[in-house]
């Protein structure tokens, strides 16, 4: 019965914390929402000042013009709520951690919070505008560049959260090196391999990203 009680009242706390994450992300969702168009504004401010002299971007679905930029601001509701969220996971969490575990992870989920937020800004403050110059540069003649506001969201998204969660690999190097899975002295040896693997796996999102929203134009393109 002692048992049972106690899981009784673990998921009392895991309900209760879940649903105040819940709520901060709807109440920053509805404070930033008549900014919404703003908000979107901004994120395709990098493409905008790379797109050639004339052309704009397009919405190809009716309700995009009204949903993409909604959606821009769930996301960045949740990217705001993001410490809050951390500091509940690790009150659930901390009563099950020993002295010393609870002085390594509570500096663990703050400055992952932080990377991930610094992996979104050099997304958005160095990649983007190299990146667009360079692509909208090679347009063949007689082809405007006008890019769908949906699929430049989903691109854009996935960007961030690849680059934000690349920025993470400090964090995850001092976990397996805590947890013994590996040491420092294997992960100099494997060094060449990692940077490999992390150049590959950037294209990776990159050409997943642009054969998305090619489909994504095909598709609608064949649909009119």
């Amino acid at each position: 019965m002692v048992s049972q009680s106690g899981l009784i009242t673990h998921l009392i706390e895991l309900r209760s914390r879940l649903l105040k994450m819940l709520v901060s992300v709807l109440l920053i969702f509805v404070c930033l929402s008549p900014f919404a168009q703003t908000i979107y504004h901004l994120l395709a401010q990098p493409l905008l000042n790379a797109l050639p002299e004339g052309a704009s971007m397009i919405a190809t679905d009716v309700a995009s013009p009204f949903l993409a930029p909604f959606k821009l601001t769930l996301v960045v509701a949740f990217f705001i709520a993001i410490p809050y969220i951390l500091y509940h996971i690790w009150a659930f969490i901390a009563p099950a951690l020993y002295r010393n575990e609870k002085k390594l992870i509570a500096p663990l989920l703050f400055s992952s919070s932080l990377l991930f937020y610094a992996g979104m800004s050099f997304a958005y403050f160095v990649l983007f505008p190299v990146a667009f110059g360079f692509l909208t540069s090679f347009a063949p003649e007689g082809v405007v560049v006008s890019t769908d506001i949906s699929s430049y969201l989903s691109f854009v998204l996935t960007i961030f959260f690849a680059f934000g969660v690349a920025f993470e690999i400090p964090i995850a190097i001092i976990l397996l090196c805590w947890t013994g899975v590996t040491t420092a002295q294997q992960l100099r040896q494997k060094r060449p391999y990692i940077i490999v693997a992390a150049f590959a796996s950037i294209t990776a999102v990159f050409a997943c990203s642009w054969y998305q929203g090619a489909s994504k134009t095909e598709r609608r393109s064949t649909a009119i």
